[in-house]
């Protein structure tokens, strides 16, 4: 692939602002994650209850991602986009002033923050519509690699926590987000062509392919394993190795870092071997880390309250880091691939 065919082949503002776009979205729907110790402190909640609430915005991103895909069918992707920023912007605005007092708040929090999660349903369609088939897969990749925001969240959050509270972490994430939103207003632009109405006969069209399901199931498992590690990692490694809270959110850094970065690098692939090949190859290697992780014992308890430092953790802690940063790859290996395919099967059967 050329470089300067593929900058002509497409629109790159669009691209670009699609890419931010989704990267913001990521950074506020896993927000609750990393920072989830400090706003459940003072409430006495178990573990599995602690681990409920990081999982109501991956649960709400989930199931909004339909609607919001049909918003912008309707309406059009950049439309959609800009208030779905919207909403997500006055939720973080209130949380930052007004705090997360009871568990009932922090559950109605996680579901405004699941339409961020939503953003994948505009950013990836508003960005692979201005390519042809032989791009898809790399679009996908470069649009897709916005979920690096988790890496952000995950990076910093705890550290801005300890020095001035979790609620300022919301007041520093607004300032991204108004920024990217004033630059995704101006600079996205929906592809040429003229927006026909569709009905929902032809969603159930869809629907009933096979390749349709087939990929829907192996999203699923894939880029739902994906996002929903990244949300209960940084419980997982304090938990499960006590570490502290600092040091769980540089590992699951690390980990989401390598799973984001591979993401072009797969759709590259896709387009060039075919994406059932990819998905194929890289599947063993997924279940292989998985099976080795479910097997590993707890670490040792940390001498101090706080936890290890991440200077300090115990040499399982970071064969689990590893474990879980090869398993994170495969939303690169597979999540760009599956499009890839179906784009070209689709062309295939319209042909």
């Amino acid at each position: 692939m050329k470089f300067a065919e593929f900058k002509k082949a497409g629109h790159w503002p669009t691209l670009l602002a699609a890419f931010l776009y989704f990267d913001i979205s990521f950074m506020a729907w896993v927000a609750l994650s990393p920072l989830i110790v400090y706003i459940v402190h003072d409430m006495n909640l178990a573990v599995d209850e602690k681990f409920t609430l990081v999982a109501i915005p991956v649960l709400a991103g989930a199931l909004l991602r339909v609607p919001m895909g049909l918003l912008a069918d309707l309406f059009g992707a950049k439309r959609t986009g800009i208030v779905a920023q919207l909403v997500v912007i006055a939720a973080t605005a209130w949380v930052c002033y007004f705090g997360l007092p009871s568990k009932l708040s922090v559950e109605i929090f996680g579901l405004a923050l699941g339409i961020g999660g939503a953003s994948f349903a505009v950013a990836l369609p508003q960005a692979s519509r201005w390519y042809p088939p032989q791009y898809q897969g790399v679009v996908m990749g470069i649009a897709g690699a916005g979920n690096m925001g988790v890496v952000l969240d995950t990076m910093f959050a705890p550290t801005i926590a300890e020095l001035w509270g979790w609620q300022a972490v919301f007041g520093v994430l607004l300032v991204p987000m108004v920024l990217i939103l004033a630059y995704y207003a101006y600079a996205a632009k929906d592809a040429p062509g003229e927006r026909k109405p569709i009905s929902l006969k032809a969603y159930g069209t869809l629907l009933r392919d096979p390749d349709s399901r087939w990929f829907m199931f192996f999203y699923f498992i894939t880029f739902g394993g994906f996002v929903g590690l990244a949300n209960a990692l940084p419980l997982y490694f304090t938990v499960q190795y006590h570490v502290s809270g600092v040091a769980a959110g540089l590992l699951v850094s690390l980990i989401v870092a390598f799973g984001s970065g591979f993401r072009p690098v797969g759709g590259l692939i896709a387009d060039r071997i075919g994406g059932i090949r990819s998905l194929s190859m890289f599947f063993g290697v997924v279940v292989a880390a998985y099976l080795v992780i479910a097997f590993m014992p707890e670490g040792p308890a940390a001498p101090a309250a706080a936890g290890w430092a991440l200077t300090e953790m115990p040499r399982i802690a970071w064969m689990s880091v590893l474990l879980f940063s090869i398993e994170s790859s495969r939303s690169a290996w597979v999540m760009a691939p599956c499009f890839s395919s179906f784009r070209s099967a689709s062309g295939r059967r319209s042909a």
